[in-house]
């Protein structure tokens, strides 16, 4: 409520009634007021923004990947032509531009791209040995770099990991210059479990390997160099374990008979605590806590500090993803609902989506479906605030789509590719 101050009342003759100002004096004011409305005119006359579509030079056979910076696309394998990737930049009013081209191995499988240090790294298997390689781009001129064997993990001072795992059992990690392609240093892996990475801001600064004979140990991924190490089993020597770190524990998943969780302390290495649980396929923290996701659907929710259970499903539902506090539930018929992390309740159900992946771990959740006239239905699944939004119906959609929000790939039903920039 707002008070007018009015002053005192007193008992004072009557002023002399007001003198009329002056034309020039009102007039400022009347043409104020006549600027407004035009712009309050203007501003309801200015179209809202709509999406935008354009087309994207690949077949139905090409392979296409999006980027946070455009698209890229890759020939199919022929018998007797060689294979081209192809960058295209983000849709523009006269759509989208050829950045660059450039020639590609004509056998492999192509797994992904991701856009690091100003190169584009090109990971697929190669189609002799089965290993998996990177390949490096410049992002803006196309020229070829380098090429290891290994996948592409970035690291806190804007290095490259590599890790590779071949059949053979030669394993290594290694560091490598990503200008240069030089590798820098080299760690073998030894057991077939793979490492465990620490991850400050979307970059990992330590990573964990697991020994056969139970020795874990925590590496600087800058340097290679060993910080510390722990025997985890001075008994037998038998039991395999795998590893993963979460916030500031690291955690080693024994299978077997009795499936255990145990806790070490990242820093220290000091055993925390131990948890019997079902086997594991793999643990993110949700919330202040741990979710424990079993081989079996089932999910678990522990107290990091103490490894003691809050609360558990048994399976009605697989973890989908977190964002915060909330988490997001796939049941049958892809079914979505958001759940509490501390204490498991069902805040909303979402309906039924296809969840598209993310391009980066912030890029907010997108769900796709067919309506009931064909047309696909894109919504941003919002876990905090419980609802499916709908951001747009898109007419003739194959149903294969990428997305980072407001970008939109799919494949039409006509065979094309196009990319769409949706109106948030």
């Amino acid at each position: 409520m707002s008070i007018i101050e009015l002053g005192e009342l007193r008992d004072e003759p009557a002023s002399a009634p007001p003198v009329r100002a002056p034309r020039a004096v009102g007039r400022p004011m009347r043409g104020a007021a006549v600027l407004l409305l035009a712009l309050v005119l203007l501003a309801g006359a200015t179209p809202l923004p709509e999406r935008t579509m354009t087309v994207v030079p690949a077949s139905r056979a090409d392979t296409a990947f999006l980027t946070p910076d455009g698209v890229i696309v890759i020939d199919p394998p022929t018998a007797d032509q060689d294979r081209h990737l192809t960058a295209y930049t983000q849709p523009a009013p006269n759509g989208v531009g050829v950045r660059w081209r450039a020639p590609v191995p004509g056998s492999d499988d192509y797994l992904g791209v991701r856009i690091e240090q100003g190169l584009v790294l090109l990971t697929g298997v190669d189609a002799e040995d089965g290993v998996i390689e990177t390949t490096a781009f410049d992002a803006e001129t196309g020229r070829r770099g380098w090429q290891h064997r290994g996948a592409p993990v970035p690291i806190a001072d804007g290095g490259l990991l590599l890790t590779d795992v071949r059949q053979n059992g030669a394993d290594g990690m290694s560091r490598i210059d990503p200008d240069t392609g030089r590798v820098l240093w080299s760690v073998p892996l030894l057991s077939p479990s793979g490492p465990g990475y620490h991850v400050t801001d979307g970059r990992v600064d330590r990573f964990v390997l697991v020994q056969p004979t139970g020795e874990v140990q925590v590496h600087d991924a800058d340097s290679g160099r060993l910080l510390r190490s722990v025997d985890t089993l001075p008994g037998d020597r038998r039991v395999f374990q795998r590893v993963q770190v979460v916030g500031d524990l690291l955690l080693l998943l024994t299978p077997g008979d009795v499936p255990l969780v145990v806790a070490y302390g990242l820093t220290g290495l000091e055993q925390r605590w131990t948890a019997r649980v079902s086997p594991v396929s793999f643990v993110v923290g949700c919330a202040d806590l741990l979710c424990v996701s079993g081989q079996d659907g089932s999910l678990r929710v522990l107290d990091p500090a103490t490894g003691v259970v809050r609360w558990s499903d048994p399976g009605r539902e697989l973890l989908a993803d977190v964002r915060g506090d909330r988490l997001l539930m796939a049941g049958s018929g892809r079914q979505y609902a958001v759940r509490d992390a501390a204490t498991g309740r069902t805040r909303a159900e979402l309906g039924e989506w296809n969840l598209m992946p993310v391009l980066r771990l912030d890029d907010p959740l997108v769900g796709l479906r067919h309506g009931d006239d064909g047309r696909l239905v894109v919504a941003a699944l919002d876990l905090p605030a419980g609802r499916a939004r709908i951001l747009d119906v898109l007419p003739d959609i194959a149903g294969s789509c990428q997305a980072s929000l407001p970008l939109l790939l799919c494949q039409r039903l006509d065979g094309s590719t196009a990319l769409w920039r949706l109106a948030r």
